[in-house]
């Protein structure tokens, strides 16, 4: 039997994904299992350690149901999964309490303390990252700070690919993108003793594991791991960097041209967004202590800044949910929620633009690109009495496409073009106003799973397919984007570029209300 398969491993927050690709990354087969999140009072987002490995490990035999001989003919496996987050292990490899995720709250005051003092500014320089809740380096300060005793019982700190591929090979490893932004100097990719005295934290850098550029090693499934997987024991496994420029290279965010790297975006409008571009040098790569990431990609000498907003789809799904409620009001059956989504695009598509003006914020935990704000809430101003259904819902998908160019205008300048994959793709609406009020044509990646093949690419590389992974992105990559482009629409484009400087003036004077409703609402809601 040839090993003729890859197979990629995204442990996203709410879904864990296993996919085979063949060797020229053409997708075979995908398995899913949900992935629980336990929320609790005062912005607690956990996840149980140990079902999340045996999750991810009954993907992998569901995996197995769909492809033949799936043990024999995987060539390897390559993991990775949702960023930030503190996951504890101590030094027999058990957890230590419960995973604390990216939507973990608590460390809001620990970084407004760092934001206040001014050493989040001094961290950014050299991390080339703005502190946020959501990193392990303010999840660690809180843990100092109220739960010292499981820092003292633990030995690693760990992401959670780093936990699923120590659970696969008992190697304790971080990637470069990972280790770096958190903890480390974007100029050289290495830990930081300054960054970590900055923090509070150099007595715990015990707890950092070493750093390892994805696909340039791997390591052995193990015995137990093998069992546990149903596949075979001494299967290569890569650790890829995190899901999100994994997401980015697999949707074309990476793109060669005839004088090195073209300036294109990839933008992933899921449930959140993403957006990013990536850069050969350092010329373009300017951190900012209010918000974003630089990260280092498995290319040498190339970095992704990438900015992340709370609510993308979720603001589609929050309309969609209101029209249910409205029809349930009314008596009425809503049609299948894909046959409304054809119908809202399309009302969209037709609607007069700018009829009101919206901010996407509609996250329960706040926002996070351009600003960290845990206190942002959505708002839709400026309408009258004429405003209907037809002029909210394009007022909406406006208020994502806005929210999008808020934060590559916080990046820089725009991109020649951007790459777009996730549930949004799918929106002929979408589409456009993104095109519109970015100024800039769209091209929509047809990769369905980007996170697992931006992954397997490193396993196909670690393994000597590819030389390195710019020579893996034409059948990898570039294979999967659309030949045809989504243009600006040349009538409407003069308005957006009027309106993108009102959405921002909007934002930043809004934001001080919504904080003096939520901490006024509060006590009567408790």
């Amino acid at each position: 039997m040839n090993h003729d398969l890859i197979i990629g491993v995204d442990a996203g927050t709410s879904v864990i994904k296993a996919v085979a690709f063949d060797l020229d990354g053409h997708q075979i087969a995908i398995a899913s299992t949900p992935n629980a999140v336990e929320l609790g009072p005062h912005g607690v987002a956990e996840q149980n350690m140990q079902r999340t490995w045996a999750d991810t490990a009954a993907t992998l035999q569901l995996l197995a149901l769909k492809v033949p001989d799936l043990a024999a003919r995987t060539q390897a496996v390559a993991i990775t999964g949702q960023g930030d987050g503190t996951w504890l292990v101590d030094a027999e490899g058990q957890p230590v309490g419960p995973a604390m995720l990216w939507l973990d709250a608590r460390a809001s005051s620990a970084i407004a303390d760092l934001r206040a003092n001014g050493h989040a500014a001094r961290i950014a320089e050299r991390t080339g990252t703005a502190l946020n809740p959501a990193m392990q380096s303010g999840q660690l300060l809180w843990l100092q700070q109220h739960q010292p005793e499981r820092l003292d019982q633990a030995a690693t700190a760990l992401h959670c690919k780093d936990w699923l591929y120590f659970k696969a090979t008992d190697e304790r490893a971080t990637c470069n993108t990972e280790g770096t932004f958190t903890f480390g100097n974007y100029l050289n990719g290495a830990y930081d003793a300054e960054v970590l005295e900055l923090l509070g934290l150099s007595g715990r850098q015990y707890l950092l594991p070493q750093i390892l550029v994805p696909g340039s090693s791997h390591a052995l499934l193990t015995r137990a791991a093998a069992q546990e997987t149903g596949l075979l024991q001494g299967t290569p496994v890569v650790l890829g960097p995190m899901d999100v420029p994994a997401t980015l290279l697999g949707g074309g965010g990476v793109a060669d041209g005839p004088e090195g790297l073209r300036n294109v975006g990839c933008s992933v409008l899921g449930s959140t967004g993403m957006h990013g571009w990536s850069a050969q040098g350092l010329q373009r790569i300017h951190p900012s202590a209010e918000a974003g990431y630089t990260m280092m990609l498995p290319i040498p000498d190339v970095r992704m800044r990438i900015m992340s907003h709370m609510a993308a789809t979720l603001n589609v799904d929050w309309l969609v949910s209101l029209m249910a409620q409205v029809a349930e009001f009314s008596g009425f059956a809503l049609p299948p929620r894909a046959s409304l989504l054809d119908r809202l695009n399309q009302l969209v598509l037709e609607a007069a633009p700018a009829q009101a003006l919206y901010h996407p914020y509609v996250a329960e935990n706040g926002e996070r690109g351009p600003f960290v704000d845990p206190y942002a809430r959505a708002q839709l101003s400026g309408f009258g009495s004429s405003l209907g259904l037809p002029g909210m819902a394009r007022a909406v998908f406006e208020g994502v496409a806005f929210a999008t160019r808020d934060c590559y205008a916080a990046l820089g300048d725009i991109p020649d073009e951007i790459r777009l994959t996730g549930g949004a793709a799918r929106s002929p609406a979408l589409r456009q106003l993104l095109a519109s009020i970015l100024g800039r044509p769209v091209r929509v990646s047809h990769r369905e799973e980007c996170g697992a093949a931006g992954t397997a690419v490193m396993a196909a590389v670690a393994l000597g397919h590819y030389k390195n992974v710019r020579a893996a992105l034409p059948t990898w990559v570039d294979a999967c984007l659309d030949s045809e482009l989504t243009q600006p629409d040349p009538l409407h484009m003069p308005l957006y570029e009027c309106l993108f400087p009102l959405y921002q003036q909007a934002s930043v004077a809004s934001r001080p209300l919504s904080a003096s409703l939520i901490r006024t609402r509060k006590p009567y809601l408790m």
